[in-house]
C-alpha cells in the first residue's frame, strides 16, 4: 500500500494512521469526527462485510459504509 491511500484500499487487521478526511460534505466529516477519526489517530479495519467496514478507532469499534471509508486518507 502506498502512503496517502484511502481506507477503502487498506488491509484488514493492519494499523494505519489517519492522514486527513477528504470530503466537502460537512455532515459526513462531522460524523467521522464524532467517531474519533482525526488526523494522527490510529485506525484499523477489523473486517469487511458486504459494503460495511468494521473499524477500530481509540479502542472502540464502529461500522462505516464504503462511502465514508473512501473519505479517510491514511498513511
Amino acid at each position: 500500500m502506498l502512503s496517502g491511500d484511502r481506507l477503502i484500499h487498506a488491509q484488514v487487521n493492519f494499523p494505519y494512521v489517519i492522514q486527513s478526511i477528504e470530503t466537502d460534505d460537512a455532515s459526513m466529516k462531522d460524523f467521522l469526527f464524532t467517531l474519533g477519526c482525526f488526523p494522527g489517530e490510529e485506525i484499523t479495519i477489523l473486517s469487511i462485510l458486504a459494503d460495511n467496514y468494521i473499524i477500530n478507532v481509540k479502542d472502540a469499534r464502529y461500522s462505516i459504509d464504503s462511502e465514508l471509508a473512501k473519505t479517510i486518507q491514511i498513511k
